[in-house]
């Protein structure tokens, strides 16, 4: 019986994980720009999470536990008209059609809204009636076996699920087994039904300082492991999927501390937590500093350390089965408010990465109470000087790093830095565009622009004409500085802190004749641009976070249609971590286009980064001038041509 129990729980997790990634990738293409879907597909995904548990707590407070059985299965029985979730290509929205914010809500509120509140509802609701029926048994084993399944999924996805299924069959899958999970869950909603009615005995209510405490300490981890993934890919290395890594961390501290007590001793924790806090500081030490595997194994053994005591003093405080609900809707408030706290807040409050320091300073003060005794009064005292601290701490920080400008939103960190005669704009270790100092010379294109860039040679080919282009990707708008008079650039940005930085930081746009910004996701703008175009750059791809959407098939499709009959395609793939070069080779190969690949090595006397730029083009004469500095693209034997409904980054993984 136990095992039933469980295993609908297992099922109900590994879906509820499963299907977030899912439904934020299917969702792409239709809103453009892997940051704004991403972190709203995430908020509305805690949100239902939270609403679920907030269900499963009126439900075991408030209803007998015969309503309970028939309301549940109702709701069961509801949410399966919601199959399959795939999305309805009538609900993809126009180009400029109202707030794509509202509607990505909507979409998903529609598509997958009940299933995964039934599913977010499945673990405090079963251990629930668990505790119900076998009053001999705490059912908190059971939260483990939750968090497993959790990290179980998280591993599956990008190793397992996505490589080998499109977005599509993936949701497809994924109903069915919604399907499987629906007759578990109420084959254990009808069990449960004739165990005896809490109403018998009405649970007292946990008292606000420990609700309080319950939330902290859930809050807390949240914040941590997702200020580790933000410090990891924005500020160390701009890896794909690095974030896995932390949040792995974050899930197998629950598993311990829920599967079995001894994982988490105080008296082993008073010593540890301290040298957690100074190897976590190793890791904040500023990027360079440290080798990247050296901060990835310093925040790593941090981020386990500080979630253990944090996961560890949350099971230390478990209550009796009455208050079961209570103590698991306070956690997962906790884990909203961090989440909500990292991704909205903190980008609106702060200009640098800070939820990590934060996220430290709040598990040392947690500690200092709960595990230290220090008396209320004096952690106060030290919350306040670590406030001061930051504030100083934060400016002395723009003054070493020479910032001009630090501005950050939820797309990244931006910072303008003066070093020595050149300004660079940078997102953490990248570096995304820089510009010379010298009045005779800031027109000079540098970085990954110089003279003999892929870029450079097509622009110079077609120059015996006006030259219409459009840009996908701003950064500090160096490729202006080939703009001549009769000249049309167009840039095509998603990120309104780019546009701002670019026009009031740097020159290259203020000296172009007829150069213009498009604020919005460029595959999305570059739709409703009636074109033609002589030549389409597509530049946003040496970051982390990749927008794969404009490396898919009919992407490629949308760019030829932009272009003239002799125009060309150009893509900058410089990326440290991702070989590209496939990625684009196979899309434009199954579109009947040659492609061919110039790189350009870095001169740091000149201020030029080493590049490698692909030029996709029909046009004979401009393939015959760039033969002889180029290669044909890499067509890789059996690689899957990326599509609006399958990509894999792991294929591209350096």
């Amino acid at each position: 019986m136990a095992l039933l129990y469980g295993g609908t729980i297992f099922c109900s997790s590994l879906l509820l994980l499963l299907v977030q990634p899912m439904m934020a990738k299917a969702l792409l293409p239709w809103f453009g720009g892997s940051a704004g879907v991403w972190t709203c597909a995430m908020l509305f995904f805690q949100a239902g999470l939270l609403g679920g548990y907030a269900y499963a707590h009126g439900a075991t407070r408030y209803l007998r536990s015969r309503s309970q059985t028939f309301v549940h299965l109702a709701l069961l029985a509801a949410s399966l008209a919601a199959l399959p979730i795939v999305p309805l290509e009538s609900w993809k929205p126009a180009v400029g059609a109202g707030s794509p914010l509202i509607r990505l809500l909507g979409i998903l509120a529609v598509s997958v809204g009940l299933p995964y509140l039934m599913l977010s509802a499945t673990t405090p609701l079963v251990q629930a009636w668990y505790a119900r029926r076998f009053k001999a048994l705490l059912p908190y084993r059971l939260f483990a076996v939750s968090n497993a399944a959790s990290m179980a999924a998280l591993l599956a996805y990008p190793f397992v699920l996505e490589p080998l299924f499109p977005t599509r069959g993936q949701l497809l899958g994924w109903s069915f087994a919604y399907c499987g999970f629906v007759m578990l869950a109420g084959t254990v909603a009808l069990l449960s039904r004739g165990s005896s009615d809490p109403d018998a005995v009405a649970p007292e209510a946990p008292t606000m300082s420990a609700g309080l405490l319950w939330l902290a300490l859930a809050a807390c981890p949240s914040v941590l492991w997702m200020g580790v993934a933000n410090t990891l890919s924005q500020n160390v290395a701009p890896v794909p999927l690095l974030w896995i890594l932390p949040f792995t961390i974050y899930l197998l501290t629950l598993v311990l501390c829920f599967g079995r007590e001894a994982w988490y001793r105080p008296g082993l924790f008073r010593v540890l937590l301290p040298g957690g806090w100074v190897v976590m500081a190793v890791g904040l030490a500023r990027p360079g500093t440290l080798g990247i595997g050296w901060t990835i194994f310093f925040l790593s053994i941090g981020l386990f350390v500080t979630c253990m005591f944090c996961h560890g003093e949350l099971a230390r405080r478990k209550p009796p089965a009455p208050q079961l609900t209570s103590y698991y809707l306070m956690l997962a408030a906790g884990g909203a408010a961090g989440g909500l706290f990292v991704a909205v807040l903190a980008p609106l409050l702060f200009q640098t990465f800070l939820e990590l320091p934060i996220g430290v300073v709040g598990s040392v003060l947690l500690a200092l109470r709960w595990l230290y005794r220090v008396r209320a009064r004096q952690v106060v005292r030290l919350a306040l000087i670590s406030a001061v601290g930051f504030v100083i701490a934060t400016q002395m920080d723009a003054v070493l790093a020479h910032s001009v400008v630090r501005v950050r939103n939820f797309y990244g960190a931006l910072q303008v830095s003066d070093q020595g005669d050149v300004r660079v704009l940078s997102n953490g270790p990248i570096r995304h565009g820089a510009e010379l100092l010298a009045p005779d010379q800031r027109r000079e294109p540098i970085a990954y622009y110089g003279p003999d860039s892929g870029i450079a040679l097509v622009i110079r080919f077609l120059a015996d004409r006006p030259e219409r282009v459009g840009i996908i990707g701003l950064g500090a708008g160096g490729l202006a500085a080939y703009c001549r008079p009769g000249d049309s650039y167009r840039f095509f940005e998603i990120n309104p802190a780019v546009i701002q930085v670019a026009n009031q930081d740097f020159d290259f746009l203020r000296t172009c004749p007829n150069c213009s910004e498009i604020a919005g996701d460029g595959r999305l703008a570059l739709e409703s641009e009636p074109g033609p175009f002589d030549i389409v750059v597509v530049d946003a791809f040496s970051g982390d976070s990749i927008p794969t959407h404009l490396l898919t098939r009919e992407a490629f499709r949308l760019y030829f249609s932009r272009l003239q009959p002799n125009g060309a395609l150009v893509l900058n793939v410089t990326n440290r971590y991702l070989d590209l070069g496939p990625a684009v080779a196979a899309a434009a190969r199954s579109l009947d286009w040659p492609a061919r690949v110039v790189r350009s090595a870095a001169d740091p006397a000149r201020n030029l980064y080493s590049a490698t730029w692909i030029v996709v083009t029909r046009n004979q004469r401009l393939l015959q001038q760039l033969t002889p500095v180029s290669e044909a693209a890499p067509v890789r034997a059996g690689f899957r041509v990326w599509t609006d409904d399958y990509s894999n980054l792991l294929a591209v993984l350096r």
